[in-house]
This record gives C-alpha cells, sequence and structure tokens, in this order.
C-alpha cells in the first residue's frame, strides 16, 4: 500500500494559471476605470461651465477626460497583448473586455464629445437654431456609441469564427476612433464656442462612427512580436516617439491618431491606382 502523499505542484501550476488569467482581466479594469473616470470629468466641465466658473477649470476637466480616454486605449493595449504572451486568452475575458470598451471608447468619448464640441456651442443666432443643433449633436454622438457597439459585436462574432487576418482589422478599431476624439480635445483644450467649427466636429464625428463599422482594413499591429529580434535603432525609433509624446503631447497624439485613422481609406484609395500582378494561370493535371 503506497502511503506517499501527493505532490502538491500540480496544485500550484493550477493556481498559478488562474492567477494568469486574472492578469489581463486587470488591464481590461484599468480600462473601465480610465472610461468611468473620463464621463465624471465631463460632467464637472459641463457644470463648471453652465455655472459660468473661469473657463480654466473647464478646460482642465475636459483635458482630463481626454487623457483617461488616452490612458484607456493604452491599457486596452496591454491587456489584449498580455493574454497572448501569457497564452491566457478566455471566452470571458473577450467579453468583459468588449464591455469595458463600450464604456471607455463608446459612451465616454460620445459624452465629451457632445459637452466639449456641442454643447457649448453659442454662435448661432436664436435660441430654436440652437435647440436644433443640439439635437443633431445628440443624434451624431449616439451614433458613435451605436456604431462602436456594432463594432466590438461584429469583432466578437469574427474571432469566434476565426474570420479576417492577424495583420488588419476590418474597419476603425473602437478605441482608434475614441482616441482621435480625445486627442482633438487635448490639443484644442478650449471647449467649441462658434457654430462653424461645431458643424466641423459633428462632421468628423459622424466620419468616425460610419468608418468603425465599414470594411476598410486597418494595420492591427498584432504580428508585430515583442520577443523577436530587432535592429538597434528600433529602440531608438520607439524612445523618441515616447520622448516626443511627454514633451509635446497635443500635437504628437493628434498626429498619431489622425495617421491611423487615415491610414485606411488612403490605403484602400492608394490600392486603386496600385498595378497588381497578374493571377498566376492555373494547372491542370494531365
Amino acid at each position: 500500500m503506497d502511503t506517499s502523499e501527493p505532490s502538491p505542484l500540480p496544485a500550484k501550476r493550477s493556481g498559478l494559471r488562474r492567477g494568469i488569467y486574472i492578469l489581463p482581466s486587470l488591464f481590461t479594469v484599468g480600462t473601465l476605470v480610465c472610461g468611468y473616470y473620463a464621463i465624471l470629468s465631463t460632467l464637472r466641465g459641463t457644470e463648471l461651465m453652465a455655472a459660468g466658473v473661469a473657463s480654466a477649470l473647464s478646460m482642465a476637466a475636459f483635458d482630463s477626460a481626454a487623457k483617461a480616454i488616452g490612458w484607456a486605449v493604452v491599457f486596452d493595449g496591454l491587456d489584449g497583448r498580455i493574454a497572448r504572451l501569457t497564452n491566457s486568452s478566455s471566452d470571458f475575458g473577450r467579453e468583459f473586455d468588449s464591455l469595458a470598451d463600450v464604456i471607455a471608447f463608446g459612451v465616454a468619448p460620445a459624452f465629451l464629445a457632445y459637452a466639449w464640441g456641442v454643447r457649448a456651442v453659442d454662435g448661432i443666432e436664436g435660441p430654436e437654431s440652437l435647440q436644433y443643433f443640439r439635437r443633431l449633436g445628440w443624434i451624431i454622438t449616439f451614433m458613435f456609441a451605436i456604431c462602436g457597439a456594432v463594432r466590438l459585436a461584429r469583432f466578437n462574432i469574427d474571432s469566434t469564427k476565426g474570420a479576417g487576418t492577424r495583420r488588419y482589422f476590418i474597419g476603425l478599431p473602437i478605441p482608434a476612433a475614441a482616441g482621435v476624439l480625445a486627442a482633438f480635445v487635448h490639443w484644442g483644450k478650449d471647449p467649441l464656442s462658434e457654430w462653424a467649427y461645431g458643424v466641423l466636429w459633428l462632421g468628423t464625428i459622424a466620419v468616425l462612427a460610419l468608418l468603425m463599422v465599414s470594411r476598410i482594413r486597418y494595420y492591427s499591429f498584432k504580428a508585430f512580436d515583442l520577443r523577436r529580434r530587432r535592429p538597434h535603432v528600433t529602440i531608438i525609433i520607439m524612445g523618441l516617439i515616447l520622448w516626443a509624446i511627454w514633451a509635446f503631447s497635443e500635437p504628437v497624439l493628434l498626429t498619431i491618431a489622425l495617421t491611423y485613422g487615415l491610414s485606411g481609406p488612403l490605403g484602400r484609395i492608394s490600392s486603386r491606382f496600385r498595378t497588381h500582378p497578374p493571377a498566376p494561370e492555373e494547372v491542370h493535371a494531365s
């Protein structure tokens, strides 16, 4: 009769594996916290603006909301990357990430876009015209939120079916669309007060919403493997980019966000004028 005690090693491995699954979810919680903080900061900026308090305080509140959305983009990128590196992807993590994304990149940016670029506009003659403008703002900002939710649902379905490629996203990712809005607010600081700029702002929001549900391809950066050897110049370029973001965050982040947002449509246009190699001839067996 064997009286030897069972080895505790399997239990430790099981506990470690559960801990690994928790790790990417913690970054998803960070995304959720940033989205919630962005909503609270936007609400504070709206209250300060309505109370006629110093505009610098409302500008700081809106800028804090934009920064929170930017940090949410960072957390969202890290949770997926860590899940892939640790081989800890799960159905729960995917659904939890999508729910957090709806709040951080759908509701929070739409709320901020309305408060910063629509609610503050007062350059329209007549209260009726202003009311119609604000109603249009409700519709377009809600359009952004619902298109983002549809984009996430389609992404989850495609991921389950294994559709698409690893190198490209189909449609503008919702974090990138939210990043464009946040970058504009971070760059402009002062809320829009003229109706002409407000109309351009609503047009930008509508275009981003349509890009999210489009079939335009965007590079995913998932093929960039951090574990592979890279030239020394790669770390130098990455360091320079981080320094530029730290020193000149307003123009640099806006440039990065717009560059990625426009890369899909520009790539689609350039592909129409690019000469494609002829299709290889079929070889039939004799």
